[in-house]
């Protein structure tokens, strides 16, 4: 068996997929489904293994996943669904017919209306019978095929990225929502936590008709399971203490874990299950040059550049501080340094970053109102005016929130916030 074929952070998992922390889960996901005219609603951050749950309950041929962006009416969904089972969509031909075209023409006349050069003027109206056939076609009504297709089956629809559909069309959605769960068609959606209600805003007659699933980010004793069963089936041997730095590194993320696990297997060499038994190494040189591997598949420069660089300058330049490793650096950048520091972790309150800042500056620190305003600008840039937050300022509670784990590995890793690449890399190797 190849490497790559245990972890996959690209696809569904089969040897190393961990389901034990999500038997309650499985439970209520499927009385949900048992019990009929239900929504199940699966609520949880990026990349946290929803699609993969849903999947592996359902097994692939039963699950007809669709995606909520770029639909602008809920045809558009229904259309995605038919490609996959094969339905034709009806269409029914119309003829329309135009008459009486109106023509009014003004020319210069002379003796005879077809001669061009003319003293004087004069008009003509009229009207000529013409009748000009064309068709179309009209597309039969789209939520009475669905549900004539998928009532009482055993396929399930899901929506993923519900909150990508517009405002506006969410509405429409969800009426027809209730009305294909109500005739027996089973469907799941999923969102990010902060628009885990969105369907219900859109349509609050579902509220009672709909059973909400949270996801959160895995626990590292979760994470390390994946870790420990693939590497058995590989036939490699790893000490526990290495394992559980990479599911710290993990930050909560099963498929980002799945990919560290990977570029681990491939920066040792690992390609296929060994004959014999296979040591993997365990130093803090292999450690980190697996994370700066596996950070070339989490690329966000251009929104790390973004958050960097901060908002434009109006008026006086920003100040900057001596940064401990001899540069310097205005509040962005000290922020940002700031996350990036062991251990790592996507929720920080004020007071927690204030400490993180003392150990990035070298003796003077950003005041208290320009940190919380550059976290408040760099949320705004993070989006870069894209319709989800993988960061987020709240200002109720002065906390920072990092809504995506490959954002915080890549800005651990990546050493992009260093004038020299690799010098947070050399850091983090001596300490």
């Amino acid at each position: 068996m190849k490497a790559r074929d245990v972890f996959t952070p690209g696809s569904s998992p089969t040897v190393t997929f961990v389901s034990r922390h999500l038997e309650k889960r499985k439970e209520i996901f499927l009385d949900a489904l048992d019990q009929g005219g239900i929504l199940v609603n699966i609520s949880g951050p990026s990349k946290s293994g929803k699609t993969v749950f849903v999947r592996n309950l359902l097994g692939a041929a039963n699950m007809l996943p669709i995606t909520g962006a770029g639909a602008a009416t809920p045809a558009d969904l229904w259309e995605r669904v038919f490609h996959q089972i094969g339905t034709e969509i009806p269409a029914q031909r119309h003829q329309q017919t135009s008459t009486d075209l109106a023509l009014e023409a003004s020319l210069k006349a002379s003796g005879s209306l077809l001669v061009a050069k003319a003293e004087g003027t004069g008009t003509i109206t009229g009207t000529f019978g013409e009748s000009c056939a064309s068709s179309f076609q009209k597309v039969t009504d789209h939520l009475q095929l669905l549900i004539s297709e998928l009532a009482g089956t055993d396929f399930v629809v899901f929506i993923d990225d519900f909150h990508y559909i517009p405002r506006d069309v969410q509405r429409a959605v969800a009426a027809e929502i209730k009305e294909a769960i109500a005739n027996g068609v089973r469907i799941v959606c999923a969102s990010v936590p902060h628009h885990s209600e969105d369907v219900l805003r859109a349509n609050p007659d579902l509220r009672g008709r709909v059973v909400t699933i949270d996801f959160d980010y895995w626990e590292p004793g979760a994470l390390s399971e994946i870790a420990d069963k693939g590497f058995a089936e590989l036939n490699v041997h790893t000490h526990q203490a290495a394992i559980r730095r990479l599911a710290l590194e993990a930050a909560g993320s099963p498929q980002l874990m799945q990919s560290i696990c990977l570029n681990a297997c491939y920066e040792a060499g690992i390609r296929d299950r060994s004959e014999t038994p296979v040591e993997l190494p365990s130093n803090n040189n292999f450690i980190q040059d697996v994370c700066v591997r596996a950070a070339l598949g989490a690329d966000y420069s251009s929104t790390l550049e973004r958050m960097n660089e901060g908002p434009k300058v109006r008026g006086s330049e920003r100040a900057h501080y001596r940064l401990k490793g001899g540069d310097v650096g205005d509040v962005y950048t000290i922020i940002l340094r700031s996350l990036s520091l062991d251990p790592p972790l996507l929720h920080f309150r004020y007071a927690e970053l204030q400490d993180r800042i003392r150990k990035v500056c070298e003796d003077q620190y950003p005041p208290g109102s320009s940190v919380t305003g550059a976290c408040a600008q760099i949320a705004v840039l993070a989006s870069g005016g894209l319709d989800r937050m993988i960061v987020e300022w709240d200002a109720t509670e002065d906390a920072l929130s990092i809504r995506d784990p490959y954002l915080l590995f890549f800005l651990r890793w990546s050493g992009m916030l260093n004038d020299v690449g690799d010098e947070l890399l050399r850091q983090r190797r001596l300490s």
